[in-house]
């Protein structure tokens, strides 16, 4: 399959994954694009998160201590943690998940967080709904019945707890996708309790809400992602306008979703790792 076939592909499921695109339809057009039903469900896999990908971090890796932690304010939300065996006190980086919930994946980004001297804490935002589905459509399905300005409050005094055991009281934030708008929702909401926030390809707020945000705040846009284009521009645009500390960095020729090393056809090497030395250096800079 030619390139301009796979980004047909590819962006057709973007739609399907993100603007409620009925399934049916969606496998009827992509099996137009592949030729066949067999074809279409093997350019699918590809095209998607795989659960069964190597992680780049094993859950065991000796260097880390991981658990899973459950908050008492806001009750009920559980989540993931990794942190360096060799330090006490460390600064601390929430990693929001993409609108797949808390996924495998998920799990070993925050490990890689670990491993560089912060304590990366996942919170499955799904918590209050039991949980992170393993069905990955029921899992987009509970992301969009989220109460986004409960999970953004509660989000912000999950930032409050974390704070008070991180060294200087430093918290930062990293989304990806659903996760990326929501790490801008969050640096919006939490003036002064984010203390910086990097954004993954994630849809931005409305630009006159750019006035609210304190922490700095970085963004990795994908070339190819013209749907979060429409909204990421005039944010950070206004960003600009207002003074704010951002940092954009946009990456020709990188599909949506680039960091995410399950998904053959949709990571990009290169981008992601530019992306990630960037992060860590930007995490590094301001949490210390």
């Amino acid at each position: 399959m030619n390139r301009d076939t796979m980004q047909q592909a590819i962006e057709l499921y973007d739609r399907f994954t993100h603007e409620g695109m009925d399934r049916r339809d969606f496998f009827a057009r992509m099996t137009l694009i592949a030729g066949s039903a067999a074809a279409a469900t093997g350019l699918i896999s590809s095209i998607a998160a795989s659960p069964a990908a190597a992680a780049i971090v094993p859950a065991d890796d000796p260097r880390l201590t991981t658990r899973t932690m459950t908050f008492d304010h806001p009750a009920g939300y559980k989540a993931y943690v990794a942190e360096p065996r060799t330090r006490s006190l460390k600064a601390t980086v929430l990693v929001v998940h993409e609108n797949r919930g808390l996924t495998d994946h998920i799990r070993d980004v925050a490990r890689r967080i670990g491993l560089e001297g912060f304590r990366a804490v996942a919170p499955d935002f799904l918590s209050l709904s039991g949980g992170t589905p393993a069905n990955e459509d029921a899992a987009r399905e509970a992301i969009g019945k989220l109460d986004l300005g409960k999970s953004t409050t509660d989000a912000v005094a999950i930032l409050e707890e974390l704070s008070k055991s991180s060294r200087g009281g430093k918290v930062g934030a990293v989304g990806f996708c659903w996760g990326g708008a929501f790490v801008n929702r969050l640096a919006v909401a939490a003036g002064d309790k984010l203390d910086a926030g990097g954004v993954y390809y994630g849809p931005a707020p409305d630009p006159s809400e750019a006035v609210n945000v304190k922490a700095p705040v970085m963004i990795h846009h994908a070339g190819t992602d013209t749907r979060v284009a429409a909204t990421l521009f005039p944010w950070v645009d206004a960003l600009r306008a207002a003074k704010k500390p951002v940092t954009y960095y946009g990456y020709d020729g990188a599909n949506h979703a680039f960091n995410n090393d399950t998904s053959a056809e949709r990571y990009n090497k290169e981008a992601a790792d530019l992306a990630w030395a960037r992060t860590i250096r930007f995490f590094k800079r301001h949490l210390g």
